[in-house]
């Protein structure tokens, strides 16, 4: 059964979505992480995904006293992202709340440095954030997707695969924050090429039948943020996906 897995995505202390990555169309919601943490969890959701918007833009995390507060007030497994470029950037994640990290810009910037951490980490508590621009081109976008590489999805994916790479976040920023569904042939096509490889789909979700479609491609987990946050998604839609993962 595919994991349902909700996004918050902080920017100076705000939770915020933006169409296509674009920092202009940021829309800024009246919810307190914490608050909206705990929701999640009333509704047996498990794990959540934490944006830190302004430390990917840094380099560096931002927010890390949100996750801690996160951690602290409830027992969601906490896949932290935004920034992390380092082991000590890694140690700090842990040591305010985070279960699992989630690095991209590093893994174009310093992709032996990403590498290794599969090792010294564990391949299970890193994935790679591996987003493009468009799923024509498939450029991966990095730094906050303010930046692209000249590398293709598939040969960076490929790099770390090889390298005992389990666990790969991926999404088509052509659709992020827009509602118009996922870009299921985009998934199906890294299902195909990297058969061991659990792929995270993000962007574009706009409600249980998308869910339903991907479960049904054999996507790992599913993270969704707008349909929720603009009223399309219920939690209580997600029941049937909410089963205890062994």
């Amino acid at each position: 059964m595919i994991q349902v897995i909700p996004s918050i995505a902080i920017r100076k202390g705000r939770v915020v979505k933006m169409r296509k990555g674009d920092p202009n169309s940021e829309k800024a919601y009246d919810e307190n992480p914490v608050d909206l943490a705990r929701r999640f969890e009333d509704h047996g959701i498990e794990i959540l995904h934490l944006v830190d918007l302004d430390g990917a833009e840094a380099g560096a995390p931002q927010n890390l006293h949100v996750l801690q507060q996160i951690a602290g007030y409830t027992d969601l497994k906490l896949d932290f992202t935004g920034g992390i470029c380092t082991d000590g950037d890694i140690g700090n994640a842990y040591n305010y709340g985070a279960d699992y990290i989630t690095a991209s810009s590093i893994a174009i910037t310093n992709p032996q440095l990403f590498a290794s951490w599969l090792v010294s980490y564990g391949r299970e508590v890193i994935t790679l954030g591996a987003d493009v621009t468009d799923i024509q081109s498939k450029k991966v976008a990095f730094r906050g997707w303010q930046n692209t590489s000249n590398l293709t999805l598939f040969e960076h994916i490929e790099f770390f695969y090889d390298r005992g790479l389990k666990y790969a976040k991926c999404t088509d920023i052509s659709r992020d924050g827009v509602l118009e569904g996922p870009a299921f042939s985009f998934y199906q096509e890294i299902i195909d090429t990297f058969p061991d490889l659990k792929v995270l789909a993000s962007g574009g979700v706009r409600g249980v039948d998308d869910i339903k479609r991907l479960n049904d491609m054999g996507v790992y987990s599913v993270i969704f943020g707008k349909a929720y946050y603009e009223g399309i998604l219920k939690l209580e839609d997600l029941e049937q996906f909410l089963v205890k993962q062994s």
